[in-house]
């Protein structure tokens, strides 16, 4: 992450950007099926980024099996690169983690995940980038 604030985007900016499942995940928050994004069941090193921008977000040696078929990780690479807000849609209450450098759409903070944390980030693969170690 730099000192350097990202550029406000249009919509049409990020239409041009991001694929349209990108498209829909981050700026419109939607959700990709469970079992069906390309990170679901990576093992693989390195570090996740937002896809919109490129922050780094996520590393692979906090990421686990959740069982709920997407992505899911026990730590952010730092607090202050993720907003977490109340998220009142489709009749529930949860909290959206949101890229703090772009505020696009990642997915869902629990309170379920494992030691040492006992948070589940539970993140869309279309919102994700995996650099690889």
């Amino acid at each position: 992450m730099t000192d350097t604030p990202f550029p406000k985007l249009t919509d049409e900016e990020w239409r041009k950007r991001l694929t349209p499942e990108q498209y829909a995940v981050t700026r419109q928050a939607a959700t990709e099926p469970p079992f069906s994004g390309k990170y679901w069941n990576v093992k693989d090193d390195g570090v996740y980024r937002c896809v919109a921008c490129g922050t780094e977000l996520f590393r692979s040696d906090t990421k686990f099996e959740s069982g709920s078929g997407w992505p899911s990780f026990y730590a952010a690479v730092d607090e202050g690169r993720v907003i977490a807000k109340e998220d009142r849609s489709h009749g529930m209450v949860r909290t959206e983690i949101m890229c703090a450098t772009c505020d696009s759409h990642l997915g869902h903070l629990f309170d379920d995940g494992p030691n040492p944390t006992g948070l589940r980030y539970c993140i869309n693969s279309a919102a994700l980038d995996l650099d690889p170690d």
